[in-house]
């Protein structure tokens, strides 16, 4: 049997299409960058899914991490700043964590 890959990523993207979506995750580069220039980023994998199966991917995590700060009683946030820079305001992302 094949070897599972095991990766790390600390960036995605989401590109749906009408049959499916692909899932790209990525990891930032480990050097720093001079001002104004974009940072390398590496693909380290791609997933690619039925658009039900996202959907129901989707419900099993948001209700699994409810499930895990309820029993924690922990609030896993996100900074404000990486909520600007993914374009979801701060009433929004409240709402959608709300019991």
């Amino acid at each position: 049997m094949a070897e599972v890959p095991d990766v790390y990523a600390d960036q995605f993207q989401l590109n749906l299409g009408p049959l499916g979506c692909t899932l790209n995750f990525q990891a930032s580069g480990a050097n720093p960058v001079a001002p104004g220039s974009m940072p390398p980023i590496e693909r380290v994998a791609t997933i690619r899914l039925s658009l039900q199966h996202l959907k129901a991917m989707a419900f099993i995590f948001h209700k699994q991490i409810v499930a895990y700060e309820t029993q924690t009683q922990l609030n896993i946030g996100l900074p404000v700043d990486v909520l600007r820079a993914m374009q979801i305001r701060q009433e929004d992302w409240e709402a959608f964590w709300r019991p």
